[in-house]
């Protein structure tokens, strides 16, 4: 959330317009002195009352408070143009912009006195229906935008019917092509438009209209919009002379419109750069918040792990120890690591920061592969329900990262129902990813896959968290939080979405959605794969490691002796480059970090296909975002941590090849 402090700033150094924050409830929180000003209630007086004393009677019975605060959760913004209350029960016109705040706590609104504005383009309005022709204003294309009571009233249309070119349609068919082609003309040339036309009434007979538009230019010349008239030629002698009566107060009203609209338009200026500043200050509070949050997590968990390792370690240096329990103590570690690879890996996925391997595959046979395991982990009284609704269904996407979302999502499920209930999995294609989280619509062909529960929902307070690692609704010791911030980032760095629906007490569907595969390339790419060639059952030749951590390093080039290859360790891409230039036949394979300074592993990788094509590159990282977005370029990447095991096949594989 906001700083305290930093908001109560913000919001104090406006005065010219009420800024107003309200909790989740629409209780008011703050009150700045322009609030004071335009509505008269004191700070005193408003803070702890709900929003509702700023609406009319009508309007709080008719619930637009709560449908104001709605609509800014659903859009994002809720911008209204309505009567609003005074401390004196006074009304004034206001116009008014609801925002909630990101931290979910509430919403923040500003509302600007409009009240003079709307009574210069009433009294406009009045003025201009008082005459006994039509007025018109159009826009700088010529298009009728706005007309007066007379031409409504005369032709039986209103203001929806004006736009375009349909108020030729008022004009008697043989003269609309030169009606049309004299509004062009004057459009061009900006010259004054006078002609005479005969117009329909709302039955169909046509009278004769003398019309005249003159347009309204800026400093330099251009038409900004056009203000005209057609008087009916019997009337024509009395129309003038009302005309030439009125001139100086339509002129007046036309002057005080323009200045009332500079005035708004300088104050919504200053509405956006206020709204700028106080969104700013929120992005940054809530990325400190997140931030601690991640960190805090992460340092919990670790230190957890930590604690096994360091534990286990300590016991295995005591003396006569027996070797069952320090095969005990190992196994201990060994899946304590691999707990803490887990855990890294779904960090990176929520930060789509995990190199993913995509390829073409189908949906429906890969969840029907994990069938079982879907049902082991949620349980025997969970019921599992499949609906499927296309077949074949293909995405491109890393199918490993795939099934881990699925599980990930049917693990949430049975916990939010308590490990009885009902769990629907439903497959289908999509046009397109629905507006979700304040982003737009993203048109594509997707496969979406929803997993509906029938547990207890999710409230509207933890609806904007549920993606954040290391938030969960679950009790102390029962879950990391990091399951559906690894979907998230799965199906984001995928090219897809998750959406979710439902609300506290009713049940959740969330739905993943990802990108559709290519048929020709889902073809393409089956024709390509081939069987996986044997590796050789034991290592062979020389290994130069590229590594910058002296620890890894260390202890990655006495692994390799250990697994039977000569090698040599150097601490950047430069020094290897210039290793193998010397001696290009010295070395059977590069084994080279990512992440270093300097030239990169993928750099260093890249020089050598090109220098030397024969020579094998393994790469090797714990996180990369050249990784993440552009993939290994084609080079074998083994991810940190590796296991002796893994390390053996990769080289194998790579030398074999």
């Amino acid at each position: 959330m906001i700083d305290p402090t930093l908001a109560q700033q913000i919001i104090e150094s406006s005065t010219d317009f009420a800024i107003i924050t309200f909790d989740a409830r629409g209780r008011i929180t703050s009150w700045n002195p322009g609030a004071e000003t335009i509505l008269g209630w004191s700070p005193e007086e408003a803070i702890g009352q709900h929003g509702r004393i700023l609406f009319t009677k009508e309007d709080q019975e008719a619930g637009s408070p709560e449908h104001e605060m709605e609509r800014a959760l659903s859009d994002g913004r809720a911008v209204d143009e309505r009567l609003h209350l005074r401390e004196d029960e006074s009304r004034f016109w206001g116009s008014g912009l609801m925002m909630p705040l990101n931290s979910g706590s509430g919403f923040l609104k500003i509302i600007r006195d409009r009240t003079k504005e709307r009574e210069t383009e009433r009294r406009l309005t009045m003025l201009t229906d008082a005459l006994p022709g039509f007025v018109f204003e159009a826009d700088s294309d010529g298009h009728y935008v706005r007309t007066n009571a007379r031409y409504k009233t005369y032709t039986g249309r209103e203001d929806p019917d004006l736009l375009g070119d349909k108020w030729l349609e008022t004009i008697h068919p043989k003269h609309r092509d030169r009606a049309r082609d004299a509004w062009a003309e004057a459009v061009r040339t900006g010259e004054p438009f006078d002609q005479t036309f005969m117009v329909a009434d709302r039955e169909g007979e046509y009278r004769c209209f003398a019309c005249r538009g003159v347009p309204e230019l800026d400093d330099d010349g251009r038409v900004l919009r056009w203000i005209g008239t057609c008087i009916d030629v019997e009337n024509e002698a009395k129309a003038k002379a009302l005309l030439q009566d009125l001139n100086l107060s339509l002129e007046h009203a036309v002057t005080d419109q323009v200045a009332a609209l500079e005035e708004s338009q300088r104050t919504l200026m200053a509405e956006v750069a206020e709204r700028e500043r106080v969104e700013e200050a929120l992005r940054q509070s809530q990325k400190m918040e997140a931030i601690g949050q991640l960190t805090g997590g992460v340092a919990h968990d670790f230190n957890n792990l930590l604690t096994v390792i360091l534990g286990s370690i300590d016991l295995l240096g005591r003396p006569g120890l027996a070797e069952e329990k320090r095969q005990r103590y190992l196994a201990s570690i060994k899946e304590t690591a691999e707990r803490a690879a887990k855990l890294t890996n779904q960090l990176l996925a929520f930060a789509r920061r995990q190199p993913l391997k995509a390829e073409p595959f189908d949906v429906v046979e890969r969840l029907r592969a994990s069938e079982d395991v879907l049902r082991s982990v949620s349980g025997s009284r969970v019921a599992i329900d499949f609906d499927i609704k296309c077949e074949p269904c293909v995405i491109q996407a890393d199918p490993t990262q795939f099934d881990t979302a699925i599980l990930n999502l049917a693990v949430n499920a049975r916990d939010a129902m308590e490990g009885e209930g009902q769990l629907k999995i439903l497959v289908e294609e999509r046009e397109n990813i629905p507006a979700t989280r304040g982003h737009a619509a993203v048109a594509g062909r997707f496969i979406s896959v929803a997993v509906s529960d029938t547990g207890s929902g999710i409230t509207e307070a933890d609806l904007p968290r549920v993606f954040e690692p290391f938030f969960t609704t679950k009790d102390v010791g029962k879950g990391t939080g990091l399951g559906l911030s690894q979907v998230f980032g799965f199906a984001k760095q995928s090219g897809g979405d998750i959406v979710i629906e439902g609300g506290a007490g009713t049940g959740a569907t969330f739905t993943l959605y990802l990108p559709r595969a290519d048929d020709q390339q889902a073809a393409g790419d089956a024709e390509l794969t081939a069987p996986t060639a044997a590796v050789p059952p034991s290592g062979g030749g020389c290994v130069l490691l590229v590594e910058d951590n002296q620890l890894v390093g260390e202890f990655a080039a006495q692994l390799i002796g250990d697994l039977g290859y000569g090698n040599m360790w150097v601490p950047s891409a430069q020094e290897a480059l210039a290793l193998v230039v010397a001696e290009p036949d010295k070395f059977d394979i590069v084994f080279t970090d990512v992440v270093m300074p300097g030239t990169s592993g993928i750099e260093l990788a890249e020089t050598l296909r090109t220098q030397f094509p024969k020579l094998p590159v393994v790469l090797t990282s714990g996180y990369s975002h050249v990784l993440a977005e552009e993939g290994s370029h084609g080079f074998e990447l083994l991810q940190k941590p590796y296991t002796a095991e893994g390390l053996a096949r990769v080289l194998r594989s790579a030398i074999t090849r």
